[in-house]
């Protein structure tokens, strides 16, 4: 056999070998995976290499063969481009869906919502129950969890009206505290940026008395085109020095024994936030309040108005004297 021969059949032999090894490889990365579970989270951590991304979706119940994966990742030019984050696995799932599932990042990300006029206590109770969530503030008191969080103490460890209510979004087994941390900023930078831009002559010597106050609108009224007038009350009470005579900041005072209906005798109870009984803010917020709020906290109506009363649809009536105010009282509350 000529020289010429054999290197002919040694690279047709090559050719073969390499179609074979193609056809296999392509075989292998279109086949379904047979996942742990029928679905499976898996987290890969962040700045993972090639192979260290095989060895977690293997540990986490995703069997891919390291050196298959690996060469198809390459071949595809997909190395550098794999993400970190929390990743969601369905039956069905071949190694090319998974290749090109976490290079595009494609991760699974959770959601914690917090409502507008929610108390911190129903924050909390909400966040606790969350499944997705790894809670390293369960032991911890609300001063201790502000302490962990790096927020400045607040009176009496007070963390009512320091977070911002939206919703945010996460990956699996993230810490509590995580959330917690990027609330409290988001409030933070919220409070800064309204009292940057605040009307002059306000009754507010800190933003925190205006997140106090802004605390009090949120729960006041459930119409959001009233919540500068209901500002503007407020406001003008506090420059004349008139009690609030605010609800809301009463039940907060009630605490568990508020049992769904406000009596006489209620509004007589002295408390540090009952301001019918005593003079100016409550001692802290007593809710979380959203941007609406905080505008009309800090932004109120320029009104002469010193009262208001519900219509009973959500929306108030305001009266700048007493006589007029019993009559609205009169017509919406009474119904004479």
């Amino acid at each position: 056999m000529t020289l010429l021969k054999k290197c002919f059949l040694a690279g047709a032999a090559l050719v073969v070998l390499a179609a074979a090894a193609a056809a296999g490889t392509y075989h292998w990365a279109t086949t379904p995976i047979n996942l742990a579970t029928p679905q499976l989270d898996v987290t890969i951590k962040a700045h993972s290499t090639l192979r260290s991304v095989t060895a977690q979706l293997n540990r986490g119940g995703v069997p891919v063969e390291p050196e298959l994966f690996v060469l198809m990742a390459r071949a595809l030019g997909l190395q550098a481009e794999l993400k970190s984050g929390n990743y969601e696995f369905k039956s069905g799932v071949t190694p090319y869906d998974v290749l090109q599932k976490i290079a595009r990042g494609d991760v699974n990300e959770y959601v914690a919502t917090v409502i507008e006029g929610w108390t911190f206590k129903r924050m909390r109770a909400e966040l606790d129950t969350n499944p997705a969530l790894r809670h390293d503030s369960a032991s911890l008191s609300d001063a201790d969890l502000l302490k962990a969080i790096g927020a400045p103490q607040t009176p009496g460890g007070n963390a009512e009206g320091l977070f911002f209510p939206d919703t945010y979004l996460f990956d699996k087994d993230t810490s509590d505290l995580d959330i917690y941390r990027r609330a409290y900023r988001l409030m933070k930078l919220r409070i800064d940026e309204a009292w940057a831009t605040r009307a002059p002559g306000l009754p507010y010597r800190t933003p925190y008395e205006a997140l106090t106050m802004a605390s009090i609108i949120e729960k006041e009224t459930g119409k959001a085109s009233d919540r500068p007038m209901v500002a503007g009350v407020f406001a003008n009470r506090l420059r004349a020095g008139m009690p609030l005579q605010t609800d809301p900041t009463v039940i907060y005072g009630m605490g568990a024994s508020y049992t769904g209906h406000l009596r006489k005798r209620d509004l007589l109870a002295d408390t540090p936030y009952n301001t019918y009984t005593r003079m100016g803010l409550p001692p802290t917020p007593i809710s979380l309040p959203g941007v609406a709020s905080l505008q009309a906290a800090l932004n109120p109506a320029q009104t002469n108005a010193l009262y208001f009363v519900s219509r009973g649809d959500g929306s108030s009536i305001f009266s700048d004297t007493l006589g007029d105010h019993n009559k609205a009282v009169d017509k919406y509350i009474r119904g004479q």
